[in-house]
């Protein structure tokens, strides 16, 4: 389980389409953002559920102790 859930900057939708299997994108419009993997609050019988590829999403504007951002470069 990692420590917070992972801000993304592609937008959500809930059908999400994971057949393109190169950087996939999220839709061009929306409100919320993605946020992947799960946080330190989940409880570990959710553990399968929060791994790396899990998605949800909430509103940029929103903020918790649980949630972060990683930052990342081109080599």
């Amino acid at each position: 389980m990692v420590n917070v859930w992972e801000w993304g900057a592609d937008r959500f939708t809930a059908t999400h389409c994971a057949a393109q299997t190169t950087d996939p994108r999220g839709p061009d419009t929306g409100e919320n953002r993605v946020m992947r993997g799960g946080s330190h609050l989940c409880h570990a019988s959710y553990g399968n559920r929060y791994r790396v590829a899990a998605r949800t999403s909430d509103t940029p504007e929103s903020s918790s102790g649980n949630c972060g951002f990683r930052c990342a470069a081109d080599a």
